[in-house]
């Protein structure tokens, strides 16, 4: 079963270089909007770069934590 990865952004990218909000842009984020991603090393550096302003959760493939 595929890992998945719960990121939820939860600091504002207002004031955060330009760089660093295109990568939330990138990973379909948007102040307390939480997305569903592949876990691969190119989500996890984006998700490095921006550490300061999300919460990320490891989930299995068919739990999504939204309704059944």
């Amino acid at each position: 079963m595929a890992k998945k990865l719960r990121i939820r952004q939860v600091r504002s990218g207002i004031g955060a270089p330009r760089d660093q909000r295109d990568t939330l842009r990138s990973l379909g984020l948007r102040h307390q909007r939480a997305v569903v991603r592949e876990d691969s090393p190119t989500v996890r550096g984006m998700i490095f770069k921006v550490r300061h302003l999300v919460e990320v959760e490891e989930i299995d493939e068919g739990n999504h934590g939204g309704p059944a």
